[in-house]
Formats: structure tokens, sequence, C-alpha cells
């Protein structure tokens, strides 16, 4: 697909079939995740990758918008040991989030579908995917991308509106 295609075709997908999603491209989505922008190259991102049923129903309770019924889960966490100093520090959430998009971006050129479920600042669901997934005390899950094969096609469509563009 062309860039511009990938851009208006990346739509959030909340229904999936069973299929999983092949080794091959989990390995082209993490490698989309960490080519994103990063503060100073500080890469402060660490990526869960559940395949396992058992922990993909857990993580589906971890908020109430997170009961997505796919084969596959990325858990994006920032890394506050690698994220920048004092003020800075807050840094990682654009970073994750830039590799966030990246993900979401290749799902689409894959053929895929996926959809972005927030978790941080929600202090509840953060400390729920801790616990579902024993992460560390420095690393904070910022989302779950619900990742698999759509059971839906969502329109493609642009939401550019030019009274939001401000030229000087």
């Amino acid at each position: 697909m062309e860039l511009k295609e990938v851009l208006l075709n990346r739509r959030s997908v909340r229904k999936f079939t069973d299929e999983s999603v092949c080794r091959e491209h989990i390995d082209e989505l993490l490698i989309a995740a960490m080519s994103g922008p990063s503060a100073c190259n500080r890469c402060p991102w660490e990526f869960f990758v559940i395949t396992d049923p058992k922990a993909l129903g857990e993580l589906r309770s971890a908020s109430r918008f997170t009961k997505m019924n796919a084969p596959l889960a990325i858990v994006v966490c920032g890394n506050l040991n690698r994220a920048l100093p004092v003020q800075l520090s807050e840094y990682w959430i654009q970073d994750c989030s830039a590799a966030t998009e990246n993900i979401l971006l290749r799902v689409t050129d894959l053929g895929l579908g996926a959809v972005w479920c927030g978790i941080h600042p929600q202090k509840r669901a953060v400390e729920r995917v801790r616990e579902i997934l024993d992460i560390k005390e420095k690393w904070i899950p910022l989302n779950i991308i619900w990742i698999g094969h759509p059971a839906e096609t969502p329109e493609s469509r642009t939401q550019f509106d030019p009274k939001r563009v401000h030229y000087i």
C-alpha cells in the first residue's frame, strides 16, 4: 500500500476472527514500533507481546475500555530508567505514542486490524496490567494494542478539517 492509502485506511477495528497472527507479522510490527522517533534517542519503550489465551482474558478485564477479543495484544510500556531526566521525563509518553502509531500503521499495511486502548493515566488499570504481566515498577503501561485479522472493515476516511489549520 502507498503511505497515503495506509493513513486513510487506518481505522480502529474492534472485531476480530480467531485466526492467530503469525510470528513474522509480529516481528514486523515490533520493527515498525522501534523505528519511531524518540527524544534524544532514549528509546524508553518496552513491549509485551501476549498470545496466551489466559493472559489475554485477564487483560480484557484491566479496564472498561479493554474488552476486545483479539488473538494478540501488545502492551506498550514506558521504561523510566531510559527516560530523560527530571522535567523532561514525561517525553516517554510521546516516544511510546509514536511507537504505537507506527504499529497501527504497519498493522494496516499488513492487512490486519487493531485498536489502541489507553491504560496510562488510569491508576487502577495501570496497576492491573502491571500485576497481570508482572511489570517492573519503573515501567509504565501506556496502552494495550489489540491486533488480529479483522472481522469488520471500517470505511476509509479522512478527518481533515481546514478550520483547524492556522497559518501565520
